[in-house]
């Protein structure tokens, strides 16, 4: 089973866990994390660009000139695409991006980052994590204490807002949830921090 150490907001180490195998020690995967990120992306696309084709561009209701005898090139309607301010060719038009994958693959691909995380010993974890106010001030010199100041994830057990409000104004720092955390965030974000309720609780979701 692997094992990390337990530190507290102050820096220092407090004991050791446990994890379990079945989250935290699962064979890495990178095709099956790519997989699922894509799809996380694709799903977040609105699909809202639109572009007008040249049946729904104003004007060349008429033919600019007539066929022949002018010495310029036959035209039909001055919104071909051939012209300036014409329709557009096979341009955009408002569509959805979202497609599905088995949620096994996907529950797979959670424990393969979070497994990549402890192999890497980017994983991070806090006996606890409260703030009696908001205070970035607070959670800065927190992230500096456990030297992970740079891009980090702060993953909780639940919804603080204490914690959320100090976090969200310092460059390159999230917090999310337990029933929140995705692939994505996961990999995008050099450290993992996590308390330990909120591991444990990971563990009761997603073992087995």
């Amino acid at each position: 089973m692997p094992k990390v150490a337990l530190y507290n907001t102050k820096g220092e180490q407090v004991g050791e866990v446990e994890l379990s195998d079945d989250v935290f020690g699962v064979e890495v995967r990178p095709d099956v994390m790519h997989r699922v990120v894509v799809n996380y992306l694709a799903n977040q696309r609105q699909g809202t660009s639109s572009t007008l084709t040249r049946g729904e561009v104003s004007g060349g209701g008429r033919k600019p000139w007539r066929q022949k005898g002018t010495g310029r090139a036959r035209h039909g309607s001055i919104r071909s695409p051939l012209w300036r301010k014409g329709g557009i060719v096979f341009g955009p038009k408002p569509r959805s991006y979202r497609f599905t994958l088995p949620k096994k693959l996907k529950r797979y691909a959670l424990k393969s980052a979070l497994s990549a995380k402890v192999a890497d010993n980017e994983l991070i974890m806090l006996d606890s994590l409260t703030m009696d106010a908001p205070k970035t001030k607070s959670m800065a010199e927190i992230l500096k204490n456990i030297k992970a100041d740079k891009k980090a994830l702060i993953v909780l057990p639940g919804k603080d807002e204490n914690v959320e409000k100090s976090a969200r104004n310092l460059p390159g720092v999230k917090t999310t949830s337990v029933n929140t955390l995705n692939v994505y965030d996961i990999l995008n974000h050099d450290n993992l921090i996590i308390t330990k309720e909120a591991a444990e609780r990971v563990e009761e979701v997603y073992a087995g």
